[in-house]
């Protein structure tokens, strides 16, 4: 996949495919789409193209990021663009004069003459153009006056698939791993920089890799301990992980700690992916470091008994 960051570094294609969204998180929904897109360019002899926007176009009309949490940083949307088999993927830089642009000046300017586009594939509730005025009743009534044709994915389709970024953000926030990796068709993906921390869990058998993920806006599921799988230098290693304040040492902060099963290497300063299978437990403050200990031994054998079941 190619990714362009700028429409005019994009050569002319043949017969272009297009579909354009934000595309959170790539969940079953989106990939519904995307095969679509995929199936659609291939019997046309063309080219499939996903033209999305960065920032958030939410961060720029409202009060900067805020409280908007997303699935997935614009890397990690990248790569999993990349492993669906889209041909090219567009970045939109979003501004505030972009959004100002009308549904018509939209088709016209990057739809039809950037892009060139053949057919255009959008979901049943997609809206562009200032104030959201374009859809797909809109394109459907001009799709001969821009020269394009345009297919929509019916309500009925995206509603089998029974996925939404909210609810898969509903179940991160409530700690429900397992039900998000169903909406999502894979496990919850942390992505973060190894940082050194106070190496107090070397003292109880059980280092652990502070995992520091420099995007402020991407959604940290809820506290708690996870089993998961480490990926490091392409290296699939598995652990558990404990999101949270680390209550039994008075922690003032929250963090993000991992500790992967059978594995002893200095990584501080790699980059690390963290696959989040199944929440263990609730994070809990404990008596003593004694408890602590003996806690984080079942919490050991727990996950070792889910990722048998893999």
């Amino acid at each position: 996949m190619r990714v362009i960051e700028k429409l005019t570094d994009l050569e002319a294609l043949g017969h272009a495919v297009v579909t354009s969204g934000t595309f959170d998180g790539v969940h079953l929904g989106h990939r519904k789409i995307l095969r679509r897109l995929r199936k659609l360019a291939k019997q046309m002899e063309g080219e499939s193209l996903v033209l999305t926007y960065w920032p958030h176009p939410r961060s720029v009309l409202g009060d900067g990021w805020g409280d908007l949490r997303l699935l997935s940083t614009f890397e990690e949307k990248v790569r999993l663009l990349s492993e669906t088999g889209i041909d090219y993927l567009v970045k939109i830089p979003f501004t505030r004069e972009f959004s100002e642009m009308s549904s018509e000046a939209f088709v016209n300017e990057i739809i039809v003459e950037q892009l060139g586009t053949k057919k255009l594939v959008i979901g049943y509730d997609h809206r562009f153009g200032r104030n959201r005025e374009g859809g797909f009743d809109y394109l459907k009534a001009n799709q001969h006056h821009f020269g394009f044709e345009i297919e929509e994915i019916s309500r009925e389709d995206i509603d089998e698939v029974g996925v939404s970024s909210t609810k898969i953000r509903k179940a991160l926030s409530s700690g429900d791993a397992e039900q998000a990796a169903k909406f999502l068709g894979r496990p919850y993906q942390l992505t973060g920089i190894v940082t050194k921390g106070d190496q107090l869990g070397r003292t109880l058998g059980f280092p652990t890799a502070n995992v520091y993920i420099p995007e402020a806006y991407k959604l940290i599921p809820a506290d708690g301990v996870y089993v998961v799988q480490v990926t490091i230098d392409g290296e699939l290693l598995t652990g558990m992980l404990n999101i949270g304040m680390r209550p039994t040492l008075d922690g003032t902060k929250r963090q993000i700690e991992v500790h992967i099963f059978n594995f002893d290497q200095d990584i501080y300063g790699t980059n690390i992916e963290v696959h989040l299978l199944a929440r263990l437990r609730y994070e809990q403050k404990f008596d003593n470091m004694d408890a602590l200990k003996q806690q984080l031994e079942v919490d050991k054998e727990a996950a070792l008994s889910y990722l048998k079941t893999l």
